[in-house]
């Protein structure tokens, strides 16, 4: 039973939560071991929190991800974990991550508690209406980018949340909502409607149409971001227009895996078994560092 809760977490989800760690990175706080821990308890509580929404989520879905033919494969929706169980872990979940949300600050657990009637308010009805599901996937990235800043704060109070943070995540994970209903569409097939009801109202035109406005909206605004004076008097450098071509091949290869592989449904599938996207984001932190720590 406890594996079949561990597996209905799904900690493969949990690595969306990085985003917890770029408030450190890119205020060139990361040295500091004090605010690093702070990082990996704001990690830790998003994972735990993601984790009691994947809970809730499912105990409503549970006959709708019947019909799915990997979903009804999940252990609620299989029967392998019963529902007294997965209420009661839920609660536990849900109660750790208040207490690490106190620990961490009031600014923090303002955020948290956002994310997660966010998610209620998406789950109930938000996740129907074509455009508003993608938008308020993108907002949840936001959210966990807005919390690694506002972590950071009972330490570090002049930490600043940079609008560029904001304006690339939103676009990024845009982006990726929009792939992730595009190959959705592309899977389900005649199926769709059963599978998920949003998918309905979108089509395949309507669906690479937005996704090419996305990812040049993502490439653009983190190239602007790289060479906007704010930023270079802020580290000194213009080197991180360096790091551009990393973020436009990972947009590119996501592309390319929406219509080539059915695994790029998951997002964090992709980033966890696709070699080349990978070795890009790799590359990029290992750049990124470099170039904001190396004096």
């Amino acid at each position: 039973m406890i594996g079949s809760l561990i597996k209905e977490l799904r900690p493969r989800q949990w690595s969306k939560n990085l985003l917890l760690f770029a408030g450190v990175l890119f205020s060139q706080q990361a040295g500091h071991p004090e605010l690093l821990l702070r990082a990996a308890a704001g990690f830790l509580a998003f994972s735990l929190l993601a984790g009691a929404v994947y809970l809730l989520n499912d105990l409503r879905d549970v006959e709708q991800d019947r019909l799915h033919p990997r979903k009804r494969k999940r252990p609620i929706a299989s029967g392998r974990l019963p529902v007294p169980v997965v209420w009661t872990a839920a609660g536990v979940l849900l109660l750790a991550v208040g207490a690490l949300s106190v620990w961490l600050g009031p600014l923090f657990a303002i955020v948290a508690a956002a994310y997660l009637v966010m998610n209620f308010v998406y789950s109930h009805g938000l996740r129907d209406q074509v455009l508003l599901d993608v938008f308020f996937i993108a907002l949840g990235f936001v959210l966990r980018a807005i919390a690694g800043v506002e972590l950071l704060r009972p330490l570090s109070p002049e930490t600043a949340l940079s609008p560029w943070l904001l304006v690339c995540t939103f676009f990024g994970a845009l982006f990726l909502a929009l792939a992730k209903r595009r190959r959705e569409l592309a899977n389900a097939g005649a199926d769709a409607g059963r599978r998920r009801v949003v998918l309905l109202h979108y089509t395949p035109v309507l669906l690479d149409g937005l996704l090419i406005v996305s990812a040049a909206s993502s490439i653009m605004s983190y190239a602007l971001y790289t060479i906007w004076p704010a930023t270079v008097a802020k580290f000194h450098t213009e080197a991180l227009l360096y790091t551009v071509p990393f973020v436009a091949y990972g947009i590119f290869r996501y592309l390319y895996l929406v219509r080539a592989s059915e695994g790029a449904e998951d997002p964090s599938q992709v980033l966890l078994t696709d070699r080349p996207m990978g070795g890009c984001v790799l590359l990029y932190l290992v750049t990124v560092v470099w170039i904001l720590y190396r004096r």
